[in-house]
């Protein structure tokens, strides 16, 4: 028993500490360690009386009140380790353990049900949004519909999933239709698992659509890639497209003064100066021999 003491002590050890919030929660945990303990009898059960004046106490009486006042201490310790290190310096001063359960209940109840109406108000305001998870957007409403239950506040389960429906984000427009024309009528969990598949399947569309080439877009695929056939010189190369020369426009104008054609120079002229057929040519010899007579003479 004492093993068992000391590892439920161990464990109480490790629960959160009472920050002032979720009191009904922590008022269940601490209700637990303390029965386990077998002490939460102090909680509703008076001290033993002293005896009267001049009476007589029997052993078993003392023992009874001895054991209530070691069990008290017991509880009360409990209950303030179980605080934050500021509410523990507030109620560090009850003197019994009921007294300090008491008030605790007086001040924090109190409080939780005024704190009622702001969860209704979240649940009801919540707005689920296209930029984040709709999964993990689902269990903070779940979450918040937790909060209800701990405080007692009783929701159909059909009402809360139909309230989950119409706070999908606006591109789940086909599928909120087609959950609301649904005959069988759904539970959290199969909502849930609903939404979890149906997040899946956008997020593989979307992986998709990443991997294909828009209409109006360039394609990132290049032909250079593909082996060369040795084969063939001229694949790869890129064709000169029919662009008017400037040069050839140049030719035109141009007079050979060898031959005294229009259209090319002096060394692209074909006129062969050692035949004399044609006028062209006897006309360039008949120059050249005159010129050659002159030297001659001279």
């Amino acid at each position: 028993m004492a093993e068992t003491i000391r590892e439920m002590t161990t464990k109480f050890a490790k629960l959160e500490k009472f920050e002032g919030v979720d009191f009904r929660r922590w008022k269940k945990k601490m209700h637990f360690m303390l029965t386990t303990l077998k002490a939460a009898y102090v909680l509703t059960t008076p001290r033993p009386a002293m005896p009267e004046e001049g009476a007589e106490e029997s052993l078993e009486e003392t023992r009874k009140r001895q054991k209530w006042d070691n069990d008290d201490y017991i509880c009360k310790g409990h209950i303030l380790n179980g605080m934050s290190d500021a509410l523990f310096d507030i109620h560090g001063d009850a003197l019994t353990d009921k007294e300090l359960w008491d008030t605790l209940e007086l001040k924090y109840i109190t409080e939780d049900a005024s704190s009622k109406k702001f969860l209704v108000s979240d649940f009801n305001n919540y707005k689920m949004l296209d930029s984040r998870s709709v999964t993990e957007q689902f269990n903070e409403l779940l979450g918040i519909y937790g909060q209800f239950k701990l405080h007692k506040m009783n929701m159909d389960e059909s009402i809360a999933v139909s309230s989950v429906i119409d706070k999908l984000p606006p591109s789940w427009k086909d599928f909120k239709h087609n959950l609301k024309h649904q005959k069988e009528e759904l539970s959290l969990v199969q909502l849930a698992s609903h939404i979890r598949i149906e997040e899946s399947l956008r997020a593989k569309d979307v992986d998709k659509t990443k991997g294909k080439v828009e209409p109006g877009q360039p394609s990132v695929h290049m032909v250079e890639n593909k082996t060369r056939n040795p084969n063939n010189k001229g694949h790869g190369k890129r064709k000169q497209e029919n662009v008017p020369n400037s040069s050839n426009k140049k030719k035109k104008d141009l007079v050979c003064w060898r031959c005294h054609k229009v259209g090319h120079c002096k060394h692209d002229c074909r006129v062969n100066l050692g035949n004399n057929n044609g006028a062209g040519n006897s006309g360039a010899s008949g120059s050249m021999n005159g010129s050659s007579g002159q030297v001659k003479g001279g």
